[in-house]
């Protein structure tokens, strides 16, 4: 299968060098790379473009720099960026990858994942795990459903792709694809890699400041129709992770406030979708606590 990756990326001079270095030792390399600047103003356009002076497969792409705001992640700027770079590849390609400037991936990541699509016809979607790493350097697990690929890297085949997309550019993008892809009888997966999870060298969130990520990830809850109850519940659960109490109420807030002012969110038919699932998952989880 022929494999196309679309990395994104804004001001990531200290990460991008070990993301290319981690797809310049893939045992299965892309069959064609794109490297969208989305606007740096630091050396990360020029660490993109020696790269793809050196390796065959890849492209440096440049967007024009867009006015200041006051928080570019709440608009899904990365999204918007992504879906230009799919209308730049070139053909032929069966799976889209988009990946984030702040990823280390183990070596054989692209083979596993590629083996994943060629042995399940019906799989639209699906990514690696994602762990951070300590302060001593040891990785542990990013907090995330089993269920749920993480927008940092997400695989889609071609044809799930093009019947999902384009996808809504707001925040919650990364779980509404998902439902839609789920509602055309596709397959959403998260696939383990031999040799351990990709790093994500930033912790989800925290770009710019703890609070605001938990705020936004509020506001993603209510896009992609998170049942109230599980809004509770995720909140609950977000006690554990630092800023705890404050985390968990910045989380609620941002969904009561999206609620309130009634923001974008997703179609009917994947608010209903995503509500069903939600229960479903929480009965689920408290039966399996009883037993």
């Amino acid at each position: 299968m022929n494999l196309a990756v679309v990395v994104v990326f804004l001001n990531e001079e200290r990460f991008l060098p070990v993301l290319l270095d981690s797809i310049a030792r893939q045992g299965r390399p892309p069959d064609q790379l794109l490297l969208v600047d989305d606007g740096s103003h630091d050396g990360s356009c020029d660490i993109a473009r020696s790269f793809a002076e050196e390796h065959a497969y890849a492209r440096a792409l440049e967007r024009p720099r867009r006015p200041r705001e006051a928080d570019r992640l709440a608009t899904a700027a990365e999204l918007k960026a992504f879906h230009w770079g799919v209308e730049q590849l070139a053909e032929p390609y069966d799976i889209v990858v988009k990946l984030d400037g702040d990823l280390e991936l183990p070596p054989r990541l692209f083979e596993r994942i590629v083996s994943a699509f060629e042995d399940d016809p019906r799989l639209g979607i699906a990514g690696a795990p994602l762990s951070i790493r300590g302060a001593d350097g040891t990785a542990r697990p990013e907090r995330s459903a089993p269920w749920h690929v993480r927008g940092p890297n997400k695989f889609y085949r071609r044809q799930c792709w093009q019947q999902i997309s384009p996808l809504p550019e707001i925040l919650g993008w990364d779980a509404i694809d998902e439902a839609r892809a789920q509602l055309k009888a596709w397959r959403v997966a998260v696939v383990p890699i031999p040799g351990g999870n990709a790093v994500h060298l930033r912790s989800t969130g925290t770009h710019d400041g703890a609070l605001r990520g938990y705020r936004r990830r509020g506001i993603a809850a209510w896009a992609y129709g998170a049942h109230p109850v599980g809004v509770l519940a995720s909140a609950a659960v977000r006690i554990g992770d630092p800023p705890r109490v404050r985390g968990a109420l910045a989380y609620i807030a941002g969904w009561l406030q999206a609620a309130a002012r009634r923001e974008p969110r997703a179609e009917r038919q994947v608010l209903h979708f995503v509500r069903r699932q939600n229960l479903k998952n929480l009965r689920a989880g408290v039966l399996a606590r009883v037993r």
